[in-house]
């Protein structure tokens, strides 16, 4: 059995995903129902400390759920109860820290590894509702109260590691992370994507509107034209302020301006900011377009290469004010990703994020003669 049977973006749950949507079209559920019973023949992790979305119980029942089949619902209700025991132990813990007044960890909140993965799957699911509201609570309260850092107030979302997660005494005052995986653009993605199926609590639409305020001030020129947000922030750039042009990431969806974009703009539409929806679309648009950007792309991963900027762009360009451009060049970035796929050989790992699930995946549904299995993107927090 392969270690990472239970993971997500890296292991055998990617592929049941994968194989789980695709059999709505072609009804491969044999495969579909062997995958899921050589997963589950290793018991699923549930420690708050290492299970979340992306690992463990919830990555298992996430894909069991967008499989949507009836063989799969005795062991959903199971692991319902499971997923919510893990949910209310990192509010627990969140709670504790946020009394405490100090900064979270970057897998306190993040997609992959914290609340806002939770929450994503709690809204992917819709059984446990009272669970979905504390955590969107927890977020509103992660994005409006400040903490304290260096004596200074700093945005809740403020993380106490370094870049890749740890402490680490390199950066004695944490950082600053923008992306869509694992910084403050996931919790504002979830917050919006609920607000758009209609679950609201107090002080959202403040929040989504101090988030829009707070990517639009944080877009940066960049030297090709257009803006670009920075992947992370050291304490000491967040007090002088964004500078006045910087050089872009790699447009990924991870941390890049793509996944950053889409929250953005889902956060514009769920509190009817206009001018913010279009600079979020300009700014993806202009990414598209800038050669220099494209050309640090080096692989077809939905993390960090052509599958997750071509999902990010289409799952944006549904949802454009008119005259955006963003329709137009979906179905080119899908071509880009099938001409690099001709060039270079796929992962030969499974996975969503990293493996080649995720890019079989992502071919599958961006191919329009083709139907696909609804909402399996939240987990990406796109759709």
């Amino acid at each position: 059995m392969n270690d990472h049977a239970h993971e997500l973006g890296a292991g055998l749950a990617g592929t049941l995903l994968r194989r789980a949507v695709l059999a709505h079209s072609d009804s491969a559920w044999e495969a579909v129902h062997r995958i899921a019973r050589d997963i589950s023949a290793q018991p699923a992790t549930v420690r708050p400390d290492h299970a979340s979305l992306y690992r463990g119980a919830p990555a298992l029942a996430y894909a069991l759920h967008t499989a949507g089949h009836p063989a799969y619902h005795s062991a959903l209700d199971t692991l319902d109860e499971t997923v919510a025991g893990l949910v209310r132990a990192k509010l627990a813990t969140a709670r504790e820290r946020m009394a405490a007044g100090q900064p979270p960890r970057m897998r306190e909140y993040d997609l992959i590894s914290g609340l806002t993965g939770l929450g994503a799957w709690l809204l992917h699911r819709r059984t446990r509702l009272e669970l979905l509201e504390y955590v969107l609570r927890y977020v509103v309260r992660l994005l409006l109260q400040p903490v304290t850092v260096d004596g200074r107030a700093t945005p809740g979302w403020w993380t106490s590691d370094c870049p890749n997660g740890t402490p680490d005494p390199a950066w004695p005052y944490g950082h600053g992370n923008f992306g869509l995986a694992h910084g403050v653009a996931g919790p504002v993605a979830l917050l919006a994507l609920c607000a758009r199926a209609g679950f609201s609590v107090p002080r959202q639409q403040q929040a989504l509107v101090h988030s829009c305020r707070l990517l639009e001030q944080w877009s940066i020129g960049v030297p090709t034209g257009g803006t670009a947000w920075p992947e992370t922030v050291t304490a000491d750039r967040w007090r002088q302020g964004p500078p006045s042009s910087a050089a872009p990431g790699r447009p990924s969806w991870c941390y890049g301006t793509p996944g950053i974009a889409r929250a953005l703009q889902l956060a514009a539409l769920a509190c009817n900011r206009a001018s913010s929806q279009r600079h979020a679309e300009h700014t993806l648009a202009a990414c598209l377009t800038d050669p220099a950007q494209l050309d640090s792309l080096t692989d077809a991963t939905v993390c960090h290469g052509w599958a997750g900027l071509a999902l990010s762009t289409a799952a944006a360009a549904a949802d454009t004010a008119p005259g955006s451009p963003l329709p137009g060049q979906a179905p080119l970035l899908r071509d880009r990703l099938a001409a690099h796929l001709d060039q270079h050989p796929r992962p030969d790992t499974p996975g969503l994020l990293t493996g080649s699930d995720g890019i079989l995946l992502t071919l599958h549904t961006l191919t329009p003669t083709r139907r696909v299995a609804p909402a399996w993107e939240t987990c990406l927090l796109l759709n």
